[in-house]
């Protein structure tokens, strides 16, 4: 007999025999009513009995994220870089004699869609998640996952309360934050482009507006520029020539933006239109090359923030090879930060000898493991130590990381 048709039959059988026990106890003369509730009091417990016997045979983890739509070439990168991970240890005969179950979510980076990820994810038994993609999901689904103590770990959600607030004990990250972002945008607009006057936009979202916010902040407290606009546009609009002539018109040198890249690219060209060349610096939403093929040529000499540039890493080198190999392209944004992502997990779960939660954070925080963005461990906030963050600038259609 086949052994899933075997699993049936004998958890059938199971529930049966455990539900029957308890329907003795119930038989004795008790009312209708106290009898029903036995019943599902038994059924209940006869289900959990069973299912008991019939642990995962696989060790399962979750990735949601964005796997379509306009925002996918954040995602699959993810995507990628667990399987590639998963693929290996699994060669090697998986983690504590069972092998890794990869299971993906499309949540189109919505915080509404994520809430829905997150609970499918749980029920289907994940140890862990390596995501969300985007903070405004990752934030609408941690309250879920902290409930039912899963550990998620994002390469590319930036957001410094993900962290930092003490809210969400089960979520670390493998990339540099906001703070971070912002901090190393607004010292180049002091240092290097040697800004007057610089006007901000923002997206309105808490990634976009917490850069933005961050990023005058800094220039505020460290330099004499003086911020001649600080405004937030609406995502989805066809076009912001209201906005960019605001910019034209209060003399700004440099335009710093707060957001993703689809709106980027449409600033640019109402930029460009109405002759308002100025220079452009974003966070991480802007460095990947889905930005340089939607904006074309007038995504050249943009600047973007960044995780530092580990490609010359061996651990780096070794999945690039292994993702052209399986998927026939050079690996995506954050796709490092994803293996790490995946590599810490795995090893945390294979060092603490059980996939216990609360094993396994520990395990995260204690061991030092070698890794896509260099050698890391994650502080008692859940933010990795020995992660990095860079400039950009689009050379030619291609970024080049500004020493």
């Amino acid at each position: 007999m086949p052994f899933e048709v075997w699993h049936i039959h004998h958890t059938v059988y199971c529930i049966f025999f455990e539900f029957s026990k308890k329907k003795q106890h119930f038989m004795g003369g008790y009312m209708s009513k106290v009898f029903l509730k036995g019943v599902l009091t038994a059924f209940l417990g006869a289900v959990l009995t069973c299912g008991s016997a019939f642990a995962a045979d696989t060790i399962k983890i979750g990735v949601p994220g964005a796997h379509s739509g306009e925002l996918a070439s954040y995602g699959l990168p993810t995507l990628n870089a667990v399987n590639l991970v998963a693929d290996e240890y699994n060669a090697k005969g998986g983690i504590l004699g069972k092998q890794v179950e990869v299971i993906a979510f499309d949540d189109a980076c919505k915080a509404e869609i994520a809430t829905n990820a997150a609970t499918k994810l749980i029920s289907d038994g994940v140890v862990g998640v390596i995501g969300h993609i985007c903070s405004p999901a990752g934030k609408a689904a941690m309250p879920l996952y902290n409930n039912a103590k899963v550990i998620s770990i994002s390469g590319s959600i930036t957001s410094p309360a993900m962290t930092l607030s003490g809210e969400n004990p089960y979520f670390f990250r493998t990339v540099a934050n906001d703070t971070a972002s912002a901090i190393v945008g607004a010292g180049y607009v002091i240092n290097n482009l040697k800004a007057k006057k610089v006007a901000i936009l923002h997206d309105n979202s808490e990634y976009g507006k917490g850069y933005a916010e961050q990023a005058a902040d800094y220039l505020k407290k460290n330099s004499d520029i003086e911020i001649v606009l600080f405004e937030a546009i609406t995502p989805g609009a066809a076009d912001y020539s209201s906005v960019i002539r605001k910019v034209r018109r209060v003399d700004a040198d440099v335009l710093m933006w707060g957001g993703y890249y689809p709106e980027a690219s449409k600033l640019l060209s109402n930029m460009n239109s109405l002759d308002a060349v100025i220079p452009m610096i974003g966070p991480d939403g802007l460095k990947d090359l889905g930005f340089v093929e939607l904006a074309g040529a007038d995504a050249e000499n943009v600047y973007a923030s960044g995780p530092t540039d580990t490609s010359s890493n061996p651990v780096s080198k070794y999945y690039a090879e292994k993702h052209m190999a399986k998927y026939g392209s050079t690996p995506g944004a954050f796709f490092d930060n994803a293996v790490s992502a995946a590599l810490a997990l795995m090893n945390a779960i294979e060092k603490a000898g059980t996939t216990d939660s609360a094993k396994v954070i520990d395990a995260l925080h204690k061991e030092e493991i070698e890794t896509a963005v260099g050698s890391i461990h994650f502080d008692e906030h859940g933010d990795a130590v020995g992660v990095g963050m860079s400039i950009y600038q689009i050379q030619n259609g291609q970024y080049v990381e500004m020493k």
